[in-house]
């Protein structure tokens, strides 16, 4: 087992990290939570795999199990569903000292954390990540959200969960295809860190070692989520970094229309950044590192729609955008990342001389 302290300015939680912790779960939670109604929200993917354990785990500590299953993918993270949420939570009379656990991969999260975050301006929530993604990444730090007009994660607040609880078994449940596209938060954490989380990485060359792995990795990349967001929880200064492989990833993301799963459209985007910096300050050579750690597991490198006329459209929707501005993201060496504010037409010319 591990554990992480999380401090942000007005919340201090713990993220734990144990093989089989699903089987503690009400006795885990039973340790910041009094006795209290509880809404577990999950998918019709994870429902039928943890939802009956989950509750009657909660339900054994005392605590009172209201279930709502959400579709499954993408669509789901929408002002409709919210609303509908909110409507079935109204219908079971929650008030301000209930509480929502959300039980599932990253759209469940960002779901629930929004919910909770609105419902009667505020109430608590826990998050259990069940995927890989969730787990290295969207379930800590404090961004919830919901996609609008076809741009992702457009409307949304910051607020912070008041436990993590991750199980790593419960990977063993995911799809191949799951399961790698979250290793590319993974390799993007990584490049960013170097060192040994970097020689880790270096030692992943299929998707059965990063379940090997899982536990180790999952440590890393959210040891290093944690020290960043918590000296900059709203993203005005360092935790910028974590947008690294993302500009360009959101907008093929956006293109693709739910054929590319975010993982994969960030590995789209850190071969695409690296490529468009891949003369300056030497960095021919992280390009080809990172290449190499993406294709290994089976990540995609390269994509048409990076050449799609519409890119820089989604790009200009980027919630970054400041006045025709971004900062961008790109790595001198493994460990050594850089930030360069760069106006989106530079960027759409290097983007087009780069023939990515």
């Amino acid at each position: 087992m591990s554990t992480i302290p999380v401090k942000m300015p007005n919340q201090r939680y713990d993220v734990v990290i144990e093989d089989g912790l699903l089987k503690t779960l009400g006795d885990r939670v039973r340790q910041v939570w009094s006795p209290r109604k509880v809404a577990i929200i999950t998918d019709d993917n994870v429902g039928p795999l943890y939802l009956d354990q989950v509750a009657n785990e909660l339900t054994e500590s005392g605590f009172t199990v209201v279930t709502v299953v959400v579709p499954h993918g993408e669509h789901s993270k929408s002002l409709a569903q919210l609303e509908e949420l909110a409507q079935q939570l109204a219908a079971a009379s929650f008030n301000r000292t209930d509480s929502l656990l959300a039980l599932g991969g990253g759209v469940v999260g960002d779901l629930t954390g929004l919910l909770a975050s609105v419902y009667m301006r505020g109430i608590d929530f826990i998050q259990v990540p069940t995927s890989l993604l969730a787990q290295v990444d969207s379930s800590v730090g404090g961004k919830t959200a919901v996609d609008v007009a076809q741009v992702k994660n457009l409307l949304g607040t910051f607020y912070q969960p008041d436990l993590v609880l991750i199980d790593p078994q419960t990977l063993k449940t995911l799809p191949q295809r799951d399961l790698v596209e979250g290793y590319g938060e993974v390799v993007k954490a990584g490049a960013l860190v170097g060192g040994d989380f970097w020689s880790l990485i270096l030692q992943i060359n299929s998707p059965a070692t990063i379940l090997q792995e899982a536990a180790k990795l999952i440590h890393f990349a959210l040891d290093f989520k944690v020290e960043v967001t918590s000296q900059d929880e709203r993203e005005g200064g360092q935790r910028q970094l974590l947008n690294f492989g993302h500009t360009i990833g959101h907008g093929v993301e956006s293109l693709a229309n739910g054929d590319l799963r975010h993982g994969e459209a960030v590995s789209l985007g850190l071969i695409a950044i690296s490529t468009i910096f891949a003369d300056q300050d030497e960095t021919h050579e992280v390009l080809e590192k990172l290449r190499d750690r993406l294709e290994v597991v089976g990540l995609p490198v390269t994509s048409p729609l990076l050449a799609d006329d519409g890119l820089m459209d989604k790009i200009k929707n980027d919630k970054k955008n400041r006045h025709g501005y971004l900062n961008v993201v790109y790595l001198n060496a493994i460990g050594q990342p850089q930030i360069e504010k760069i106006s989106l037409a530079d960027l759409a010319d290097k983007i087009n001389r780069a023939a990515i």
